[in-house]
């Protein structure tokens, strides 16, 4: 969400209750939580030069330039920003939505390109994340729409730059407070309509499912355009979770992974959003947890270690908990302002699935440069962190616990930057007289005793180093990039950012990024309404320097996804074509799907 508002509940008396409750169900020692690593890869105000930043970079080329890197580090997956054109134009951070369907391919807002670039530089970065096997989440504002003219009234333009001919234009009856609020929005009965935006009403606004078949269409699109394999789905606390359950199963959405910014600190709000409201369909980000770390980071000498013994909605629902230290709301206003690397070193070996913020991890200009440590957690998160938490020495100074899964894991935090404690005879479950070592470098190794027990000293907080993680001696590995193609899809119609299939000039479906020597395959699927036997479409690939490679005839009598074939002699923009020949009067310029299958260099060199 931006941060002109953030919304913040904090827990009270009922929630421990509550937790106590959800730990009695679940036991001690939840379920194991899924592998992997999440990244935001964006901040605030990024710069770039859609914002006017001489000098800068675009933000989609700049992730592209990192995709491997950041595999090779261990991440496993990417939060990218919002993809949608804001009502700022090129200085907005996609947290104002105006257009459903401009990707930064639309003269709207004063701009065609986003704040991050271009569509085709989203399409880009995209297909060399996907190359380096990289995982893409979206992030969806689906709460509001921006830019309007004062009235709740929006249209756009179409595909040939006409006004008011783009898809899913609105009117005053698809906004709150024109019609009465959605059942089951979290936020109820007070929500601010005009907190954010202009409030959608996807179940009540007028015709009945104008605007949730608009969006369940708009995100269908989006995540056949760029390959996506699940969403950040923003300010969940204000939508209706009797449209957002039919949302993310329709369709291309059905069965990807989903998290939800439900902003509270409450934690069994969180818990009855995702499993009584959302069925357990999404997860959600762990605030109760993070306003813990916060603390223990901040105000260490007030801070309760012992507090973070299945804390939070990670220790009542890890398979449900996405942690995090901080993201491009909190940074600004809320932030982990010192000791930070200790935060990680509990979310990186505790249960739930972690979110690292860019801004923390990366070495860029006014960033925090915190990734050589980062990194190492990450692999001791991929490589040691599994199973369920034991804990196995807590109280107010440092807290010690166990991952039971694999060879073990044992996790020693101290936030005191004043003292190293001595753990003296700590139970472990590696056995007798095993050799530890602890990975992160901070400690010496050590040997369990005849008991299984073990002695470790819990290194000082200087800097938020106060953390060891103990697992057998002499485990390695390293991080691979495994190639992946993406399958993009290019939908060509009047009300759509890409022209039909034009019955008057070759026009330009999309450039696809292709590494050398690879086949790229074209499939299309079109509208053959009213034709004739002389009607069908022609389509063809260029490669870089503008030469045709490969083209293709597609009559009435062609079956559907027909591919059209090319190869790609160096890596570089493959550029692919379209027209119709012959159409008849009730179908001029026919609507197609091209889905162009291809997989893009890991490395980035040209741009």
């Amino acid at each position: 969400m931006r941060d002109t508002v953030i919304r913040r509940r904090f827990r009270g008396a009922g929630s421990a209750l509550a937790k106590l409750a959800m730990l009695a169900a679940f036991g001690t020692s939840a379920a194991v939580s899924r592998a992997g690593v999440m990244m935001e890869g964006f901040y605030w105000n990024v710069p770039s030069i859609g914002a006017g930043n001489a000098g800068a970079d675009w933000w989609y080329d700049h992730l592209a330039r990192q995709a491997n890197t950041l595999k090779l580090d261990g991440f496993s997956a990417i939060w990218i920003p919002p993809e949608l054109k804001g009502a700022s134009g090129g200085y907005s951070m996609g947290y104002d939505p105006f257009d459903d369907y401009d990707l930064g391919s639309k003269n709207q807002m004063s701009t065609v390109t986003t704040r991050f670039g271009t569509r085709t530089q989203l399409e880009r970065m995209c297909a060399m994340m996907h190359a380096s096997s990289l995982q893409i989440y979206a992030d969806l504002v689906n709460n509001h729409r921006d830019g309007d003219p004062g009235n709740y009234v929006y249209s756009y333009l179409g595909a040939y730059g006409t006004a008011g001919a783009g898809r899913f234009p609105k009117q005053q009856t698809d906004f709150h407070p024109y019609v009465a609020q959605d059942p089951n929005v979290p936020a109820g009965s007070g929500e601010n309509f005009n907190e954010f935006g202009r409030d959608l009403a996807p179940i009540n606004a007028t015709p009945s499912g104008y605007v949730s078949n608009g969006l369940n269409a708009a995100g269908d699109w989006l995540t056949k355009a760029l390959d996506l394999n699940g969403y950040r789905m923003d300010d969940v606390y204000g939508i209706s979770t009797n449209w957002l359950t039919s949302y993310l199963g329709y369709n291309s959405l059905a069965g990807k992974f989903a998290v939800g910014e439900y902003y509270d600190y409450t934690e069994s709000d969180l818990e009855y959003w995702i499993q009584t409201m959302m069925s357990g369909r999404a997860s959600a980000f762990d605030f109760p947890l993070r306003g813990d770390l916060k603390a223990m980071c901040n105000t260490p000498s007030s801070f309760n270690m012992a507090q973070l013994d299945h804390d939070g909605l990670t220790g009542a629902d890890p398979t449900h908990s996405v942690t995090f230290v901080d993201n491009h709301d909190t940074d600004q206003s809320d932030p982990v302002s010192q000791n930070k690397m200790l935060a990680y070193a509990y979310i990186l070996t505790a249960e739930g699935y972690p979110c690292v913020f860019y801004k923390d991890w990366s070495a860029d200009s006014g960033c925090y440069n915190l990734g050589t440590y980062i990194n190492n957690l990450i692999w001791i998160h991929e490589n040691l962190a599994s199973g369920t938490t034991l804990q196995r020495y807590k109280n107010n100074l440092f807290f010690v616990y166990e991952r039971q899964g694999g060879q073990h894991l044992l996790v020693g935090l101290n936030n005191n930057t004043g003292y190293d404690y001595v753990c003296s005879n700590v139970q472990t479950g590696f056995g007798n007289n095993v050799h530890l070592h602890d990975y992160t470098g901070h400690c010496p190794d050590v040997y369990t005793n005849g008991s299984g027990q073990v002695t470790i000293t819990l290194p000082v907080a200087t800097n938020g180093m106060g953390y060891c993680a103990y697992a057998p001696a002499g485990i390695t590995g390293s991080f691979t990039a495994p190639v992946t193609n993406t399958t993009q899809e290019y939908a060509g119609a009047t009300d759509l950012d890409i022209k039909p299939a034009d019955n008057t000039t070759l026009e330009t479906v999309g450039q696809v990024w292709c590494a050398a020597s690879q086949t790229i395959n074209e499939a299309l699927y079109f509208t053959t309404t009213s034709w004739t036997s002389s009607t069908y479409i022609y389509v063809e690939v260029d490669n870089p320097s503008g030469t045709k490679i490969a083209s293709g005839n597609y009559y009435s009598s062609t079956a559907q996804g027909t591919k059209v074939n090319a190869t790609a002699s160096t890596a570089g923009f493959y550029t692919f074509k379209i027209r119709s020949y012959n159409t008849p009067s009730g179908n001029p310029k026919p609507t197609y799907w091209m889905d162009i299958n291809y997989h893009a260099p890991q490395t980035a060199s040209g741009f």
